[in-house]
């Protein structure tokens, strides 16, 4: 998984009035857990750019002075209700062998043979919580839709590998291919249901062409 560095700097006053000078000055006060007690710092509202304002995944090293590097993951995150200014951030240590959860985005490839026959994508999970090791995240989920036909949905259960835990159910929906009034009925059948059909097309004429030949020796009869 792709790391973020952000810098910062420890807060040695964390009361409102401090708070309150640092927002002003467009920095944001963030606390990092996870380590024998929580660090406070603060760092430059456009450190968050490329950690929150995109669909991509990321673990963050943070860089305070007079500390050593911690890698962590960002836990939390609080907006200005009106102005959408990042107000505080949390932050949480992680370690090698402890599994740690995420939110890791979900890309859809290729174009579903539902879809070419008129039906409509609902893509209903564009993010998944995971559950790994640091070294086992990825850096996203994806899922070829090409074989998807009307009526076909991908589950969670689709999705389960070893390297990584779903925190979902089984049965929770991913994405979905659902008929719309435009959808061409039959376009997206198998080849198969397709020679099923033309088989009982020709059965059916065979037994109207037997109960003709039948009428017709009545008739003569």
């Amino acid at each position: 998984m792709k790391s973020l560095t952000i810098q910062g700097k420890k807060r040695e006053s964390v009361g409102k009035v401090d708070t309150r000078a640092l927002r002003n000055a467009d920095q944001v006060p963030c606390v990092v857990y996870g380590g024998d007690e929580p660090i406070h710092f603060s760092t430059d509202e456009r450190s968050f750019k490329d950690l929150v304002y995109t669909p991509e995944a990321h673990t963050v090293v943070l860089e305070l002075e007079g500390h050593d590097a911690i890698d962590c993951i960002l836990q939390d995150i609080q907006f200005h209700p009106v102005t959408d200014k990042i107000m505080h951030a949390d932050f949480y240590m992680t370690q090698e062998d402890k599994p740690i959860t995420m939110d890791i985005p979900v890309r859809l490839t290729g174009r579903s043979r539902g879809v070419v026959a008129g039906g409509v994508l609902r893509f209903n999970m564009r993010k998944v919580r995971v559950k790994a090791i640091p070294g086992n995240l990825p850096d996203e989920i994806v899922i070829d839709i090409t074989p998807m036909r009307i009526g076909h949905k991908k589950y969670i259960k689709d999705l389960r590998v070893d390297d990584y835990t779903l925190v979902h159910p089984d049965n929770a929906v991913v994405c979905m291919i659902k008929t719309a009034r435009t959808a061409i009925k039959g376009a997206d059948d198998d080849e198969e249901e397709e020679e099923e059909g033309a088989e009982g097309a020709e059965g059916a004429a065979e037994g109207a062409e037997g109960a003709g030949e039948e009428n017709t020796a009545q008739e003569n009869a």
